[in-house]
């Protein structure tokens, strides 16, 4: 952290360990609001509590709440009187309280849509109706649109009285039904003669989302044209809100997010509990439990190639490495999928070349790392036939655990299932069974030679 925002934290810190609240309030009123919003990120739940009812401006309030983690948000505004909850969320852009209301008990997210006036209570609720996910679930409603048939000179005379709508990035034309019909900038409004109609400058091939489009492929369509912002419509093109940037921002890190956390094992869920250890340990122990049967798997087939163990002991020194240098080559891989999938590099179009590709490189690494290793075993127990067993099962597996690494992921994405789950520790596991199987079978192949 900067030696600015470390010295506000150290402050804030202080001043509520004295409980010298006036002396914070005067301190929230001197710095900017995002400086405010920063500081959140690094105080407990308590700390934050005692920080937002401090905040004296609505406007501030909801500054810094668009900046929090949704749920953070909830529990904060859960804290005081519905008036005030109320008066903080219409200072918001209606697609930030929506995410605030959601994260809300049932029945106070009832209570405050009873609560807040009429116009802004049904764009939340419109908002609401749609998937957390979708297109729909993050677009603004507040947009600013004009005719086709508007002149110029009109259309710069809307602009110029145009208020309370997201940021113009660029302007959308529509027909006398609100459906959408072109787009164009606002150079190309400020260079063509006052009196031309729009629907002659206009780019009439709008690249557009429908309001059930998965946020992640909105991100996607951002990204791939280099665009501030994307319109939003219906099933019949009415254009119904615009997705900005910096919704596409928090979608990507939102995405980022998750998909560590579930190559981890592990669940967002685990930042709304804090320091409560049986509930978090709860959210991680499936995995870990997928992780157990499969070292008891694991465990197993080793018992059922005892007898080559019996007469070959010394296999047993190289046994860590086959299963780690295939569980690391293995979750490589499919963090490469998985990550690609999520970004749009690779689709099931481009899945053959990168299968084949990983292949490849599982082999040439495998190669290069088995080689090494059957010289070691060669020499540690001066047997040349163990360094081939070894140095060939060593090869075999690292090439095996780089396809699984694609398919995994893969398999799941077909089914339906987020691919971020096939990586650690699901591949993990299941290269340590193919990796032991591999390398005992192999064994017991080359046994006579090996005695």
């Amino acid at each position: 952290m900067e030696q600015k925002h470390q010295l506000l934290l150290d402050t804030a810190r202080r001043l509520i360990r004295r409980g010298a609240y006036p002396h914070l309030s005067k301190l929230l009123s001197k710095i900017h609001p995002a400086d405010i919003a920063h500081l959140f990120r690094y105080l407990d739940l308590k700390e934050q509590r005692i920080l937002f009812n401090l905040i004296e401006d609505p406007e501030i309030s909801a500054y810094v709440l668009s900046e929090l983690d949704h749920s953070t948000g909830a529990q904060l505004l859960e804290q005081i009187d519905r008036e005030t909850i109320t008066e903080v969320l219409q200072e918001m852009p209606y697609d930030d309280a929506v995410d605030i209301i959601r994260n809300m008990p049932d029945e106070l997210a009832e209570e405050i849509l009873n609560i807040m006036q009429d116009e802004d209570s049904t764009e939340i609720e419109q908002l609401l109706s749609y998937d957390e996910d979708s297109a729909g679930g993050i677009m603004s409603t507040e947009i600013f649109s004009l005719r086709e048939d508007m002149s110029v000179q009109e259309a710069i005379e809307a602009l110029q009285r145009a208020e309370d709508v997201e940021m113009v990035f660029y302007l959308y034309v529509t027909d006398e039904y609100n459906h959408l019909v072109g787009v164009l900038s606002l150079r190309q409004l400020l260079t063509v003669p006052p009196q031309t109609q729009l629907k002659d400058i206009m780019t009439r091939d709008v690249i557009r989302v429908t309001t059930d489009t998965d946020q992640e492929e909105v991100a996607h369509l951002v990204a791939r044209y280099n665009i501030l912002a994307i319109p939003v419509v219906d099933e019949s093109n009415k254009l119904m809100g615009i997705v900005t940037v910096d919704d596409v921002i928090d979608v990507m890190r939102e995405e980022a997010t998750e998909d560590i956390f579930k190559m981890a094992g592990a669940s967002e869920e685990e930042l709304l509990y804090g320091f409560k250890s049986f509930k978090i340990a709860r959210l991680r122990l499936p995995w870990l439990l997928v992780n157990l049967f499969g070292g008891v798997i694991t465990g197993y087939l080793m018992w059922m190639f005892k007898a080559t163990l019996e007469q070959i002991v010394a296999l047993v020194s190289f046994v860590p490495v086959i299963t780690g240098m295939g569980g690391n080559v293995g979750g490589q891989s499919a963090t490469i999928v998985v990550r690609g999938f999520a970004t749009g590099r690779i689709d099931m179009g481009t899945l053959r070349r990168v299968f084949f590709k990983e292949l490849r490189v599982g082999f040439i690494m495998g190669t290069v790392c088995g080689s090494t290793i059957g010289l070691v075993a060669w020499f540690w127990h001066h047997n040349p036939y163990l360094g081939l067993v070894v140095g060939l099962a060593m090869v075999t597996a690292m090439t095996v655990a780089a396809s699984m690494g694609v398919l995994a992921p893969t398999f799941f994405k077909k089914i339906g299932v987020d691919p971020a789950i096939a990586s650690s520790p699901f591949v993990q596991t299941a290269n340590d069974i193919t990796g032991i199987l591999i390398y005992f079978g192999t064994a017991t192949m080359f046994l006579q030679l090996l005695l």
